[in-house]
């Protein structure tokens, strides 16, 4: 029986950034156009409401130009001096973006509170003021919405962060519209409520892209179900007995895993690279947003144990042979090896002899010979012999 095993959509860092770039080209000229209309439109009927609106617009066009230079740099390839690419830059650009907006909000809560206080008149605007806010309205949500769908699409965090900075835009000319209908029909302090309405808008708006890509710099994991569903993805391949110390972290989008894989004791070393490789390509299925998993294979659970390196550690085979050496070299077994295994286990070094079936001598009696001539040496564990034979290996401990 043939099984079709589905193909995930692997994201196109090219194609994805000549889209990030069309869409973020459409909303500069937009912002561009309406800044222009609204602050000459505002300062012609006197509303400050307007032009603060206009200000809001002009301040996205400014952050279309980041927008467009992270994209550019925050995109490219690994190299020499970046091995895991550049994203923080994507991270970065948020950041400066959420300032900007707190900026932006500020100076227009303050210029409103003081015409509010001041009791300054705001004449009626006209129908024709009203019409343009009413598009420009309209223009906004639009580019809101385009610019949103081909985030979510190519799942960019930044273009996320641009779409929201134009839907503060267009929830901001929502107020505006409200604002000069009322002022139309007498109600001229509504101008200033909706110019400080929209300035805290803007504020709030910058400090979520400030909180979110703040959270991104310092490494913050994804969400425990997330994690969970990793979790329960590695521990299901064949071969896996246990996973822990699953850590992970975002930049711009992407995201990256490090786990412990606890396989057989006793396994071969290809054969548990390579489980720890099947581990990394059903991660990569599931989650296409992945773009670095490093496993590390453990013969045995050390969750909770602590970094390994930190610890004292065991003698490796040169240290090894040389004390067994001491110990078994006019012992038959010694001078017939065939091969020798450590096994690393429990905090000892269990140890198991291949040779051929020449001693004539049951391996159980072999194997607590050899144990009772290295008796002195604290870190050997298990002593295991093994007879080589045509029909079969017989082992005992």
């Amino acid at each position: 029986m043939t099984q079709t095993v589905e193909t995930p959509v692997v994201p196109n860092r090219e194609q994805d950034s000549r889209t990030a770039k069309r869409v973020t080209y459409i909303g500069a000229w937009l912002d561009g156009l309406l800044s222009v209309v609204k602050v000459a439109v505002g300062f012609l009927v006197g509303s400050a409401a307007l032009i603060a609106d206009g200000i809001h617009s002009l301040s996205d066009l400014v952050t279309d130009g980041f927008v467009l230079a992270a994209i550019h740099y925050g995109r490219q390839e690994p190299d020499d001096d970046h091995h895991y690419g550049h994203g923080r830059i994507e991270t970065l650009t948020t950041l400066l973006l959420g300032s900007v907006l707190i900026f932006v909000a500020g100076g227009i809560a303050w210029s409103s509170l003081s015409r509010l206080f001041s009791g300054a008149e705001v004449t009626a605007p006209g129908l024709w003021a009203i019409v343009i806010t009413f598009i420009a309205l309209l223009s906004k949500e639009w580019i809101f919405r385009y610019t949103m769908h081909v985030a979510k699409r190519i799942q960019s965090r930044l273009l996320e962060a641009n779409a929201w900075h134009s839907r503060s835009d267009a929830l901001s000319t929502a107020v505006v519209l409200v604002a000069l209908i009322g002022a139309q029909f007498g109600a001229g302090w509504l101008d200033a409520v909706a110019a400080i309405v929209v300035g805290l808008l803007v504020g709030k708006v910058g400090w979520d892209l400030l909180w979110e890509s703040a959270r991104e710099l310092v490494d913050t994991a994804l969400p425990e179900d997330v994690q969970q569903q990793m979790h329960d993805v590695a521990c299901s391949v064949p071969g896996v007995d246990s996973v822990h110390d699953l850590r992970t972290r975002q930049s711009a989008g992407w995201v990256m895993v490090d786990l412990h894989v606890v396989v057989g004791p006793k396994i071969t070393v290809s054969e548990a690279h390579e489980i720890g490789n099947e581990v990394s390509r059903r991660l990569r299925h599931e989650f296409p947003l992945l773009t670095d998993v490093i496993f590390h294979v453990d013969p045995e659970d050390d969750a909770g144990e602590g970094d390994p390196s930190r610890l004292p550690g065991l003698p490796l085979r040169p240290e090894v042979e040389a004390a067994l050496n001491e110990r078994w070299y006019r012992h038959p077994v010694w001078r017939t090896l065939n091969e020798l295994q450590l096994h690393y286990l429990d905090s000892q070094i269990s140890v198991s002899l291949i040779i051929d079936d020449a001693v004539n001598q049951p391996p159980q009696c072999l194997a607590s010979q050899l144990k009772a001539l290295a008796c002195d040496i604290e870190w050997l564990g298990h002593v295991e012999v093994m007879f080589i034979t045509r029909a079969a290996s017989s082992s005992m401990r």
